[in-house]
């Protein structure tokens, strides 16, 4: 955060990126350890302060402008990308004085979905509301905050991942978070490793994750927790208050397989990729970039048969990656409903994974020749004022 609020006569810029999670895919909400990076493809926010308290934003990317009065936040709208900047305000207002609104343009460089940008978007809002009203918050504090906005307001039952790995993220590192603690570590980046870029294929699809089975599967997880600690005889927890996390993983591997149907394979996922992210920062520590790829594509595989997230299009561009020469590791991005496959790629070879995904992409899904994408990024710091 800026030591100092801006004056009127100032205009500045949020650099808000977009984020990858490597490991710990669908565990946040659940209360799991999870990772990630930030890209240096990022939300930028050009703002003014306004002493009239109004909020004015001009998106680069959607049609219409939002305003209103920080006295006077409207309600949420459906599929509206205003609802971005009412819920900043609004979270902000529950333990600060918010007088001072803003004027702002906002864009993003990237056919963004599956990357985070909401999180990006919320935090970029927040931290310039922070910076008019001279409000100091913490990396941490931040966090919480933006994740008030999707959760409370917007409606989604995520974690903190993605605004964690937007904010707490730095260059040449791998963020670790514990989404039930809100404990976060930084592991730099071995010397031994080998260079590394990140491949951020846009399958074309895009949609709101409130449409999606996003909630269900947040759901379909607190079902299975359970009926697990059913099983295993322990105090009975309401079903809105059970998490995973609070499960040993010896009540799952003794009484798991009693789990019915698609209860089961939500488990399976969720302890399995506890293993593997346990075993993918270990690997990191290591520079063992081989291993970590492979575990990142073992969390794509569990993500599609354990967790049965995705569409016909991410499962194409997946599994095109999976046998792309100087490709380390392979997942869909993000919740896996629309959006972006991400992998760990060696730059050499990024002119041949282009070359596969442009060739076989569009025969197999014709409808989207026209506007899906390939991309090359790097790693990036967290969100920050310029």
């Amino acid at each position: 955060m800026s030591e100092t609020a801006v004056t009127s006569n100032n205009s500045r810029t949020v650099h808000s990126p977009l984020r990858i999670c490597p490991l710990g895919a669908h565990v946040d909400h659940q209360g799991g350890i999870v990772t990630g990076m930030a890209l240096d493809s990022a939300v930028s926010l050009s703002y003014r302060p306004g002493d009239d308290g109004y909020i004015q934003i001009q998106s680069m990317d959607f049609p219409d402008e939002e305003y209103f009065h920080v006295d006077n936040v409207p309600e949420k709208l459906p599929g509206f990308w205003g609802n971005y900047i009412r819920g900043a305000v609004l979270s902000l207002k529950r333990n600060f004085v918010v007088k001072r609104g803003i004027t702002g343009e906002i864009s993003g460089k990237l056919p963004i979905g599956g990357l985070s940008s909401s999180a990006a978007v919320s935090t970029a809002y927040l931290m310039a509301l922070c910076d008019v009203n001279d409000i100091k918050l913490s990396g941490p504090e931040l966090v919480q905050y933006s994740h008030w906005i999707e959760t409370a307001f917007i409606g989604l039952k995520n974690g903190i991942l993605d605004q964690a790995a937007n904010i707490l993220s730095k260059d040449n590192h791998l963020l670790s978070v514990d989404c039930l603690t809100g404990d976060h570590q930084l592991h730099p980046r071995n010397p031994q490793m080998p260079e590394f870029e990140v491949a951020v294929v846009y399958s074309g699809v895009s949609k709101a994750l409130i449409g999606t089975d996003y909630n269900n599967r947040v759901d379909e997880c607190k079902v299975g927790g359970w009926i697990l600690q059913e099983l295993a005889g322990r105090a009975g927890t309401g079903l809105s208050d059970v998490i995973l996390r609070d499960i040993p993983t010896s009540d799952f591997e003794t009484y798991g397989e009693q789990v019915p149907g698609r209860f089961n394979r939500r488990l399976k996922h969720y302890y399995s990729e506890q293993q593997r992210v346990a075993d993918g920062i270990d690997a990191w520590d290591r520079g063992d970039l081989v291993e970590f790829g492979r575990l990142m594509t073992a969390s794509g595989e569990s993500s599609v048969s354990q967790y049965e997230c995705g569409c016909p299009e991410l499962t194409t561009i997946f599994n095109l990656l999976k046998k792309c020469e100087g490709v380390y590791g392979a997942r869909f991005s993000g919740a896996g409903y629309r959006g972006c496959c991400i992998a760990l790629i060696d730059p050499a070879f990024k002119d041949k994974i282009k070359e596969v995904i442009d060739r076989e992409y569009p025969v197999k899904h014709p409808e989207y020749r026209d506007v899906y994408r390939v991309n090359f990024c790097k790693t990036s710091d967290g969100a920050k004022i310029l």
